[in-house]
């Protein structure tokens, strides 16, 4: 359950207490400052003790916008605050806040980096209010996490906190947890969490696969297939479908009989992934090669992202596409979405640069409500019209010729680009300007780039800019000159991400600008067109973004079966492991932990295998999803029947004289990009059932 509300109302009068108490608690030496915050009870008495210690020791004094949003913060509101307004203080406050019931806070960031920097920045308000405060990063011993996780103020990436959720979940021993029961989540970007990455799976894995052979034998002969012939692409290029060619083809390579026989299941998915592997993933657009390794990239930030890959067989398939060391994918033994991640904590809010285009979701999605604090001083960043091409040629054209005449003037140029191919091949036509290009092959220079891309005459290309969590400086005279200039290549699939490119330049009252260019053939205007219609960037960014709703909103239908059953595996896993069930004995107890593991990965290997056969059941006709769900509750419930039984044999077998066997050797982690129905799920959406999938479904 996610926290509820405070009415707008009673958020001004809690204000204008806190600069009452503020004003008083200022006058107090720093002795009985230091008594008087931790002594505080009431909201107001902590946000302004909080607010007076960060400007006493940091030398940072709070202005009233950051205070604002530090009231919203602890209400448990998602607040919006322009990049540049100081989101990393104002959310102190309302973390003491939440930290006062001494069951911990979780602080969300976006990266290890700024999870350690903004700990160690904020440490020492956080001591003067009697409170600890840790971070997390990937490199971390079990025994650091543990220590960590006890602090007041634990700073993580929710990756990092999910991964360590999913180990305490295979935990023999309660000496073995990391985590205490969440309590409270304060999440930078929230946006970014709750929405772009919200059905982003978090995978532990262990063991081996058997599925090499099958995508060897995929790759090679999907090499030789013809699009047109063998396999269809779907208008907007995200669904690849094989052809009756394509399938005789398999047949007879493979001497299977027909491939769409329910034992057929597992190459049918092969050949699906080797095509969407060759045809719908791009190198240098969805991933990079590089140290023998496919890496994916997440294409909102423009970074490589080390720990996630693709659902594993789709993963294997874009390693033979590019001929590089297989990673070893085994099974899996546990996962969970960031969304239900979150859902976790009893107490929720956030923070971000852009939230008010996504406010109705954020509300209907999660009962959070979205309160835009107001700049400090007012924006004077002038926001040009958008300059529309009929072709891609002339539009690069005409943005090379953008950069080189703001250049000209003096004025930095900051451009934004959505790929890393892109903002390659737009450094080479831009040879004649100097320039800096950060993206996901230069990450380890990012601070540096990033700090003279305000500079006098500076010129940096960048994929995009989110996440980055770096303020761009402007340079000595740079103001007078007209600021920052952003240039956009591209309008992204949401407005927020143009919006957090934009909000670059005009930081604090600074001047700045920004344009960004679009022609017809764009994919976002491209995919969004139907029947040959002209649309503005606009539209085709409102029609994107409906469709990711849907999607969003169709996935969850499907997911919230899989996570009451998750839910209800844990409990009971938690009260075996804790001594809370009645078995007889330490063995019988290690022996139900490792049965209910090994059970539960087996049921998730089935599952997967029931998903990908049932997508086809909507070529015949059939609501896929009525199918899926119907099988899933009998399976879960002859996995339930299972466990006594399965836990019976062992122990008669003498699986408890070796409670060595028990171990699962090597586990680790990864994220995917995973979706329920992989590449078909607009497919589904647009297709006969179509959207009334959203309606009909009972869960």
């Amino acid at each position: 359950m996610f926290h509820l509300f405070t009415r707008p109302s009673k958020a001004s009068t809690l204000l204008s207490k806190v600069v009452r108490t503020r004003e008083k608690l200022a006058r107090l030496s720093d002795e009985k400052l230091k008594q008087q915050g931790r002594r505080a009870v009431s909201l107001a008495e902590v946000v302004a003790a909080t607010a007076v210690v960060s400007a006493r020791v940091l030398g940072l004094a709070m202005f009233d916008v950051q205070i604002r949003a530090a009231v919203a913060l602890a209400q448990g509101h998602v607040v919006e605050m322009a990049t540049g307004e100081g989101k990393t203080l104002a959310a102190v406050p309302a973390i003491a806040w939440y930290a006062r019931a001494g069951e911990g806070v979780h602080v969300l960031t976006a990266n290890d980096y700024l999870a350690g920097r903004d700990a160690e920045w904020m440490r020492v308000v956080y001591d003067w209010m009697g409170l600890s405060v840790a971070s997390v990063h990937r490199t971390m011993t079990a025994d650091e996490r543990r220590a960590a996780y006890r602090a007041d103020v634990t700073y993580a990436t929710a990756t990092e906190v999910g991964f360590d959720y999913l180990r305490d979940g295979l935990a023999l021993h309660t000496t073995e947890l990391v985590h205490r029961p969440f309590a409270s989540a304060v999440i930078d970007e929230v946006d970014s969490i709750l929405i772009d990455e919200a059905r982003i799976p978090l995978v532990i894995a262990g063991g081996a696969s058997d599925s090499v052979a099958l995508a060897a034998g995929a790759d090679r002969l999907v090499r030789t297939f013809t699009e047109g012939t063998d396999f269809t692409i779907e208008q907007n290029g995200r669904s690849v479908q094989l052809a009756p060619a394509g399938a005789a083809k398999v047949e007879a390579a493979f001497h299977c009989g027909n491939l769409y026989d329910t034992d057929q299941q597992a190459l049918l998915g092969a050949i699906h992934d080797a095509l969407h592997a060759h045809r719908l993933l791009a190198r240098d657009v969805d991933y990079l090669v590089s140290d023998d390794a496919v890496w994916s990239v997440d294409e909102l930030k423009g970074r490589i992202v080390a720990d996630r890959r693709w659902p594993a067989e789709l993963q294997t398939a874009l390693e033979f596409k590019e001929r590089v060391r297989l990673k070893q994918q085994g099974r899996i033994l546990g996962s969970i979405s960031i969304e239900n991640l979150v859902a976790l904590y009893p107490r929720v809010c956030g923070m971000t640069g852009t939230a008010t285009t996504q406010a109705s979701e954020f509300r209907e999605m999660y009962a959070l409500e979205v309160v835009r604090i107001p700049t400090r001083l007012p924006v004077a960043r002038i926001d040009q019209p958008d300059e529309v091409f009929p072709t891609r040629h002339a539009k690069d054209a005409a943005i090379v010729d953008e950069i080189a005449r703001v250049h000209a003037t003096g004025r930095p140029v900051l451009v934004g680009t959505a790929t890393v191919e892109e903002s390659e091949q737009l450094s080479r036509r831009l040879g004649f300007v100097p320039h800096h290009v950060l993206n996901a092959r230069n990450e380890a220079a990012e601070a540096g780039i990033i700090s003279r891309a305000g500079e006098c005459g500076g010129v940096t290309i960048s994929t995009n800019m989110a996440g980055r969590g770096v303020d761009i400086q402007l340079g000595a005279g740079v103001a007078e000159l007209g600021g920052l200039h952003v240039i956009g290549t591209n309008r992204h699939d949401s407005r927020r991400i143009d919006d957090q490119l934009r909000g670059r330049a005009g930081r604090q009252g600074d001047p700045g600008s920004s344009r960004f260019f679009v022609s017809q053939e764009d994919r976002l205007i491209a995919t969004a067109a139907e029947g040959g219609e002209r649309l503005t960037a606009d539209q085709a960014q409102r029609r994107a973004e409906g469709r990711s709703l849907d999607i969003r909103i169709f996935l969850r239908k499907y997911e919230s079966i899989l996570e009451a059953q998750r839910r209800s595996v844990r409990e009971r896993r938690e009260a075996v492991l804790t001594g809370g069930s009645p078995i007889a004995s330490e063995s019988e107890r290690l022996v139900t932990l490792a049965t209910i593991d090994d059970l539960w990965s087996d049921y998730l290997e089935a599952v997967r295998e029931l998903r990908a056969g049932t997508i086809w059941t909507s070529l015949g006709g059939r609501n896929p999803l009525t199918v899926f769900l119907a099988e899933v509750h009998g399976m879960f419930a002859e996995f339930e029947r299972t466990i006594p039984r399965e836990v019976a044999t062992r122990l008669a077998s003498g699986a408890a004289d070796s409670l060595a066997a028990l171990g699962r050797g090597a586990t680790w982690t990864y994220l995917t990009t995973d979706e329920p129905f992989g590449s078909m799920t607009e497919r589904l959406l647009k297709g006969p059932i179509g959207l009334g999938l959203l309606l009909t479904t009972n869960m």
